[in-house]
C-alpha cells in the first residue's frame, strides 16, 4: 500500500505544479476570494459546472473570466435575459440559397468555457437547452446532435438580491451544477487593494498557464488519488444524514428537510474531495478534504422546509449540523 502511495503522490506532484502559477495570475486580478479560485480549480479537474451566487459587484463574472484567460481554451460569455431565446444559445438551421438545403449555424455555446451571466433571468426553454449541454455534453440543432469541445465547463452567476424579472432555476438543473458558491464581500484590506488596482489606469493582465491536453492529464491524475472505504463510507454517511436524519442522531432536523441530497452528491463529493486533494498536492483523500469541500457540494442539494425557513435555518446551517454529528473516521 505504502508503496503504491508513493507512486501516486509522485504523479500528483508532478502533475499539480501548474496550480500554484495558475493561482499567481489569477491572484493578478482577483484580490482574495481564494476559496472562490480554489473551487474553480476544482471545477476544471472534475469537469463539474459551478454555480456562483453573490450580490452585483463581487467580481464574479471577473473570476470566471479571468480562469479561462490563464487556460488556453475558447471562452464565451452570454447574457442572460427574459427575451433570449433557446436559438440564441444553442444555435439554428439556416437555409442556403446557393445549395438550396437548411445549413447548421452553430450558437456561442460551442465554446470550452461558457458563462452564464445571470442564468435565473432567462426563461424554462432556454434553461432546459443548457441542461441538455451541461448533463450530455451536446445541443441538437434540427434532427442533428453535435458534440460540445473537451474541456467543457459551466460557470453560472445568479444575484440572490433581485428577484424581480427572474426566473429560478428548478431542482432538477441546480442539481446539476457540482457546487454552489456563496461569493462573500472583501475585508477592508482586500478591498483597497482593489480600489487602487482598478483606478491605476492600467488593466492588469495575465498569461496562459495551461492548455486542454494538460488539463486531460491533470484530470488523469486526479482520478488515480487514492480513497480509502473510510473515507467513502464517510461521504455516505453525511449524504444519508441528509436524507435520513433519525438515523444519525439528528431527529431533530427531520422536520427541518423537506428532501435530502441525491445519489449525485455522493458522486460529486468524491470527485471534488480527490481535486481539493491534488491542488494540495496529496495521492490521497483524507476527512479534511470532505469537510472542506462538503458544503459548497450539499448546499443546493439539501431543500429545507417551510418550517426550516421560519426558524431562520438554511441549507448551511443544517449541513453544519450535519457536519459537526457525523463521526470522523
Amino acid at each position: 500500500m505504502s508503496e503504491m502511495l508513493q507512486k501516486i503522490n509522485a504523479v500528483i506532484e508532478k502533475e499539480s505544479q501548474f496550480v500554484e502559477g495558475l493561482t499567481h495570475e489569477i491572484g493578478k486580478v482577483i484580490v482574495g476570494q481564494e476559496r472562490v479560485v480554489e473551487r474553480l480549480l476544482i471545477s476544471l479537474l472534475t469537469g463539474g459546472h459551478v454555480l456562483l451566487e453573490g450580490v452585483p459587484g463581487l467580481a464574479k463574472t471577473l473570476a470566471i473570466k479571468t480562469l479561462a484567460e490563464t487556460v488556453a481554451v475558447s471562452f464565451q460569455r452570454i447574457q442572460f435575459t427574459p427575451d433570449l431565446l433557446p436559438a440564441d444559445l444553442i444555435g439554428t438551421m439556416i437555409y442556403n440559397q446557393a445549395k438550396g438545403e437548411f445549413t447548421p449555424k452553430k450558437g456561442p455555446i460551442f465554446a470550452n468555457f461558457i458563462l452564464a451571466d445571470e442564468i435565473n433571468r432567462a426563461p424554462a426553454k432556454v434553461q432546459s437547452a443548457l441542461l441538455e449541454a451541461m448533463q450530455e455534453h451536446q445541443v441538437t440543432i434540427g434532427d442533428q446532435s453535435y458534440q460540445l469541445p473537451p474541456p467543457f465547463l459551466v460557470l453560472a452567476t445568479q444575484n440572490p438580491i433581485d428577484q424581480e424579472g427572474t426566473y429560478p432555476l428548478p431542482e432538477a438543473q441546480i442539481d446539476r451544477f457540482m457546487m454552489k458558491l456563496k461569493v462573500g464581500y472583501p475585508n477592508r484590506e482586500e478591498e483597497k487593494l482593489i480600489v487602487e488596482r482598478m483606478t491605476s489606469g492600467t488593466a492588469p493582465t495575465v498569461q496562459k498557464v495551461i492548455d486542454p491536453a494538460a488539463i486531460q492529464q491533470a484530470k488523469n491524475a486526479v482520478s488515480q488519488i487514492y480513497l480509502d472505504d473510510k473515507i467513502k463510507e464517510y461521504v455516505l454517511d453525511i449524504v444519508f444524514a441528509t436524507r435520513n436524519p433519525e438515523d444519525h442522531n439528528l431527529k431533530d432536523l427531520s422536520k427541518l428537510i423537506e428532501f435530502g441530497a441525491s445519489p449525485r452528491a455522493s458522486i460529486a463529493l468524491i470527485q471534488a474531495a480527490k481535486a481539493h486533494a491534488f491542488i494540495k498536492r496529496r495521492g490521497y483523500v483524507v476527512p479534511e478534504d470532505i469537510k472542506a469541500i462538503g458544503p459548497d457540494v450539499l448546499r443546493h442539494r439539501l431543500i429545507p422546509t417551510f418550517e426550516a425557513e421560519a426558524e431562520e435555518m438554511d441549507s448551511d446551517a443544517i449541513l453544519d449540523r450535519i457536519f459537526s454529528e457525523i463521526e470522523v473516521p
